[in-house]
C-alpha cells in the first residue's frame, strides 16, 4: 500500500478523535460546575471530578494540569459569559431602573433554568469561609464591573428613580436569592400538588411583582418608582 493510500485511510479517524477529546473536556467542565455548586470550590478536587466522570486522575490531568487551571477556564468559558449577559442590562437600560431590574430578575430566572449551577454556585461561594472563588474572580477581572453596578444603583437613587432605602451592595444578592432559591426548590416540587405548578415562568412573574409592587396593592410600587 502506498504512503498516499495509508494517509488517506488514517485521515477520517482524526476529526472523530478530536471531537471525542473536545466532548470529554466539555463533560469534565460540566461535572466540575456540578460539583463546585454542590460541594463548594474548596472541597472539590480534580480527582473527585475525574471519579465522577469515570476517569482516572491521570486522564483528567491530560485536559487540565491543575484544578486552578480548570477553574480559570470555567470562569472564562462558562461563568463570565453568563454574568456578562446579566450585567449588560445596566448599560442597556441605564435610564430606566424599573425596566432594568425587572429584566435582571427575568434574566436570572432564565439563566438558572438553563444553567442550574449558576445561582447555587454564587450563593454558596458568597457565604463560604473560603475565598478561592472570589480571589480568582477578582484576580482575573478586578472589581470594576461590580463597582459599576453599585454606581448605577446609587445614580438612580440620586435621580429619585429608585427607593433610597435600597442598599446597592445587597441588591444583586437579594435578586439572586429571590430567583435562585425557588428555582432550585421547584425542581423538587413536581410531586407536590400544592406547588407543582411553580415553574420558571411563575417564579419570574412573582419576582417582578415583588419588585414593582412590593407586598402592597397593585400600582404602589410603580408610583414610588415614578
Amino acid at each position: 500500500m502506498s504512503t498516499e493510500t495509508t494517509q488517506s485511510a488514517r485521515r477520517p479517524g482524526r476529526p472523530a478523535k478530536a471531537a471525542a477529546s473536545k466532548d470529554q473536556r466539555e463533560r469534565l467542565l460540566d461535572i466540575a460546575l456540578e460539583l463546585f455548586a454542590r460541594n463548594g470550590v474548596a472541597d472539590t478536587t480534580l480527582s473527585a471530578i475525574a471519579r465522577k466522570a469515570g476517569m482516572t486522575p491521570a486522564m483528567a490531568h491530560y485536559y487540565f494540569k491543575t484544578r486552578e487551571q480548570l477553574f480559570d477556564l470555567l470562569i472564562d468559558e462558562r461563568i463570565m459569559p453568563a454574568r456578562a449577559n446579566i450585567e449588560a442590562i445596566f448599560k442597556e437600560y441605564a435610564a430606566d431602573p424599573l425596566r432594568a431590574l425587572t429584566l435582571l430578575a427575568e434574566r436570572l430566572v432564565a439563566t438558572n433554568a438553563r444553567l442550574p449551577w449558576f445561582g447555587v454556585l454564587w450563593i454558596r461561594e458568597m457565604i463560604s469561609d473560603n475565598d478561592i472563588f472570589k480571589q480568582h474572580m477578582r484576580k482575573r477581572f478586578g472589581m470594576e464591573r461590580q463597582i459599576a453596578m453599585f454606581d448605577a444603583v446609587r445614580r438612580w437613587q440620586n435621580e429619585g428613580k429608585l427607593n433610597p432605602d435600597i442598599e446597592p451592595s445587597l441588591l444583586f444578592v437579594s435578586l439572586l436569592g429571590l430567583t435562585t432559591l425557588p428555582m432550585a426548590a421547584a425542581r423538587r416540587w413536581k410531586g407536590d400538588p400544592l406547588v407543582a405548578h411553580v415553574d420558571a415562568q411563575v417564579i419570574a412573574r412573582h419576582v417582578v411583582a415583588m419588585l414593582t409592587h412590593g407586598i402592597g396593592p397593585g400600582g404602589a410600587g410603580e408610583e414610588r418608582l415614578a
